[in-house]
């Protein structure tokens, strides 16, 4: 891969399904207590199976752009929002994992910077990849460029 190759980065389905699940398990009890006790829940139902799907498609909205000279974080259904932050800022790399995240082979990406407006960035529900490795010579390769250097 070269420096000048852009990764393009989304949530991964199963990902977004997991974080829709606790809502679609509320539309089966509400499908439950309608079939027992009143055809009104069934109103219910569909109101948080709407609300399950916007969340699923609102997590796969979300991109993430790294190129050699900045990440680049795209969210937004109705409302979009641009995000860019220049990699020379970027300063620690943390990746997070729960079991079930283990299991799925997915992590989170947690990037602190120095950026005012985007001090902690976010990667949520990407696959697990060597993406830390990427990153930091991006990084480190940026800093060169623009004669940046780290005094401590």
């Amino acid at each position: 891969m070269t420096q000048n190759d852009e990764i393009l980065l989304r949530p991964a389905m199963l990902f977004a399904f997991l974080k829709a699940l606790p809502l679609l398990t509320l539309a089966i009890t509400f499908l439950l207590l309608a079939w027992c006790l009143s055809l009104y829940f069934i109103l219910f139902s569909l109101v948080v199976c709407g609300f399950a799907w916007y969340r699923l498609l609102y997590i796969r909205s979300f991109k993430y752009q790294i190129t050699a000279e900045y990440i680049l974080l795209t969210q937004g259904i109705f409302f979009k929002r641009i995000d860019q932050l220049e990699l020379f800022r970027v300063k620690d790399y943390i990746i997070t994992q729960s079991f079930i995240m283990q299991i799925c082979k997915l992590m989170y990406l947690t990037l602190k910077s120095t950026d005012a407006e985007n001090a902690i960035i976010r990667f949520q529900g990407i696959p697990e990849s060597n993406i830390i490795e990427t990153i930091r010579e991006r990084v480190l390769e940026a800093r060169k460029s623009n004669n940046i250097y780290e005094l401590n």
